[in-house]
């Protein structure tokens, strides 16, 4: 019981910070609580992902609900909205092939991938440690509204996330940071980020997980405490976000990023 609470703690509070909580979690498995399984390790890992995914669609379930109408009169929208729905798109059919092909292959080649997943969070580190350093010495910078996404950015961000296959790269630090990156308004692209997790972490359970998936007390209190800490920390770093200055707020993203390369 020990290991749930501190496995269903841990996803909570580490899924949208900028660091590989499905490699923490299966460090913590193997390393600490002495789990031989590494395939058991990363589907136990993915099915935590699902109470994060729970808080993060009730955090912004009018969101999404606003979304899912849209579909279904996706002529009738305004052009903003429309222009919102088509970045999740497109970003999420682009993760889906890209991650899709990397996983096929991951397995053979997970050495090779560790070194470019090392090598993909430094990139990213370095250029928001510059991105922050324009932002602190420039006072009127302008930044991007969630409407101008474009179908670039989708694809940028969905190549990205597709990438976060690969042990260590963080799937929220690595959407949220190209997003940063790209001068979007930290708001904004955190509360793309977070959603635009919503059908990778559904569709990963779906694939990698259903056959597998198994009920026990303990996984149920992991993934209620993932549930319960996840709500509680996508709220506390939305109010952060709110209340620091764009530069600084980019500037502890980078060095999160840059940190999570000794986990």
């Amino acid at each position: 019981m020990i290991q749930s609470i501190v496995l269903g703690i841990v996803q909570g509070v580490v899924e949208w910070l900028p660091v590989s909580s499905e490699g923490i979690l299966v460090l913590i498995q193997t390393q600490i609580f002495g789990v031989e399984s590494l395939s058991e390790a990363i589907r136990l890992a993915l099915f935590l992902h699902l109470g994060t995914f729970l808080a993060a669609f009730i955090y912004f379930f009018d969101e999404i609900e606003h979304l899912v109408k849209g579909l279904f009169s996706y002529k009738k929208i305004s052009k903003e909205r429309r222009a919102v729905l088509n970045f999740y798109i497109i970003a999420t059919l682009v993760t889906a092939i890209i991650g899709l092909i990397l996983k096929g292959v991951i397995v053979e080649l997970e050495k090779v991938f560790l070194i470019t997943g090392n090598i993909i969070v430094i990139i990213v580190g370095l250029m928001l440690l510059v991105t922050a350093y324009l932002q602190l010495r420039k006072k009127d910078m302008t930044f991007r509204e969630e409407h101008e996404v474009n179908a670039a950015d989708a694809v940028v961000t969905g190549v990205v996330q597709g990438l976060a296959v690969i042990p260590g790269v963080s799937r929220s630090g690595s959407t949220t940071s190209i997003l940063l990156i790209q001068r979007f308004h930290e708001m904004d692209a955190l509360k793309l980020s977070f959603i635009l997790s919503l059908p990778v972490v559904l569709g990963g359970n779906i694939i990698f997980n259903l056959n597998s998936m198994f009920f026990s007390w303990e996984a149920l209190v992991a993934f209620i405490l993932s549930f319960i800490f996840g709500w509680i920390t996508i709220d506390a770093l939305l109010k952060f976000a709110r209340r620091v200055n764009f530069g600084w707020f980019v500037l502890v993203f980078a060095i999160l990023v840059l940190a999570s390369l000794l986990f």
